[in-house]
C-alpha cells in the first residue's frame, strides 16, 4: 500500500553569502521553449484525442474519459500565467535605491503555484526560511517520505478531498509511534509535524502525489508547568516496516467506508469514481509513466533507465 523512508534533517542557520540580484531571463530556458512552442498543440490534441481508445491492460485505460472535453480554465491560466512570468513586456517594475540612486528593472511574476519552477522555488525558499526561524524548536528534526502505489496516487490527485483525511493517518500513526517508542502515552506527550504535499515525482510529467513530513526527532514530555524533549532514536527497518502495514491498514479501512475500495470475491481494488472528463486520461498517463497524447498515445515514457536495461541485454 505504501513505502516509507526517513532521514535527519538540519535547522542549523548557514552563513549568509552576499546578496546580489541577477535579472530572471525564463525566455532563455528550455522549459520555457518547450512549452511556449507545444502548449497550444497539446490543448487542441486533448481536445481532439479525449474519448478515443487506448491500449487495453493498463491502468492508463481504466480511465479512459468518454467524451471529449476541454480541459478546465485554470490549467490554461496556468500554461497562460507561466508564459508571462519574468518577461518584461508583460509587465516590470523600476526600482531605485533611496541612497545611492541605483536603479533596477523587476520583472513582474506569476505567482502561481503550478508549473512556474521560479515562483515555485522562490516559496519553497521562503517557507524554510519561515519554519526554521519561527516554527521549529531548538531541537533534531527527521524527514519522513511517505509514497503511494499508482492506483491511490490517482485516486488523491482525483479526488483531493481525500488527501486530508490520508494525511491525518499518517501524522498520527507516525506521532503514535514516537510517542510510544519514548515509553509514554499519548497523554503524557506531544510531537509536532508540519507536512508538504508533493505532487510530483522525478520527472516534469510525473504525476506522484506523495508527503514529505519535518518531524520532531522526539517528544514533548507534558510534565509540569514546562513540557520538556526527550529524544528518539531513529526507527528501525523492522519498526518501519511494521508502522508502514499500520499504515496501510488504517488506509483500507477509510478507503472503504468512503466506497473507494471495493472487495468482489476476496478481491479488493480501487474504484476512483468520476473525475474530470479531460483530466482524468492526462492524470492516469502521468501517474503511470505513459504517453497521453499523440501517435506514441499510451506507451510507455522512454528513460535512461529504460535504455541501460536494453544495452545490458
Amino acid at each position: 500500500m505504501a513505502a516509507m523512508s526517513t532521514k535527519p534533517c538540519s535547522t542549523h542557520d548557514s552563513p549568509k553569502p552576499r546578496i546580489h540580484y541577477e535579472r530572471r531571463r525564463p525566455e532563455e530556458t528550455a522549459l520555457y521553449r518547450i512549452v511556449q512552442e507545444n502548449v497550444d498543440t497539446f490543448f487542441a490534441q486533448v481536445e481532439a484525442e479525449s474519448g478515443s481508445p487506448l491500449p487495453a491492460d493498463t491502468f492508463f485505460a481504466q480511465v479512459e474519459a468518454e467524451s471529449g472535453s476541454p480541459l478546465p480554465a485554470f490549467v490554461k491560466d496556468e500554461f497562460d500565467a507561466f508564459l508571462d512570468c519574468g518577461i518584461l513586456s508583460r509587465g516590470f517594475s523600476r526600482l531605485k535605491c533611496g541612497s545611492c540612486r541605483h536603479e533596477k528593472i523587476v520583472a513582474h511574476s506569476c505567482k502561481k503555484r503550478g508549473i512556474c519552477s521560479a515562483c515555485g522555488a522562490r516559496r519553497m525558499a521562503e517557507t524554510a526560511a519561515h519554519l526554521v526561524d519561527h516554527v521549529f524548536p531548538d531541537v533534531p528534526v527527521r524527514q519522513w517520505v511517505l509514497s503511494l502505489p499508482i492506483p491511490l496516487r490517482y485516486l488523491l490527485a482525483s479526488h483531493p478531498e481525500m488527501l486530508g483525511p490520508v494525511l491525518e493517518i499518517v501524522d498520527r500513526a507516525i506521532s503514535s509511534f514516537l510517542i510510544k517508542k519514548a515509553g509514554l502515552m499519548r497523554r503524557e506527550a506531544k510531537t509536532g509535524a508540519v507536512t508538504f504535499i508533493q505532487r510530483f515525482g522525478s520527472a516534469a510529467g510525473n504525476l506522484n502525489i506523495h508527503f514529505h513530513s519535518l518531524v520532531i526527532d522526539g517528544v514533548y514530555r507534558l510534565r509540569g508547568d514546562k513540557p520538556t524533549f526527550q529524544y528518539v532514536a531513529a526507527p528501525t527497518t523492522e519498526e518501519m516496516a511494521r508502522l508502514v502495514e499500520r499504515i496501510a491498514k488504517r488506509m483500507m479501512k477509510l478507503l472503504a467506508r468512503r466506497g473507494y475500495l471495493i472487495e468482489e470475491e476476496g478481491v479488493g481494488y480501487l474504484e476512483a469514481g468520476e473525475g474530470d472528463e479531460a483530466l482524468g486520461p492526462l492524470q492516469a498517463a502521468a501517474c503511470s509513466y505513459r504517453i497521453a497524447l499523440g501517435p506514441r498515445r499510451g506507451r510507455k515514457v522512454w528513460s535512461i533507465k529504460m535504455a541501460e536495461a536494453q544495452e545490458d541485454s
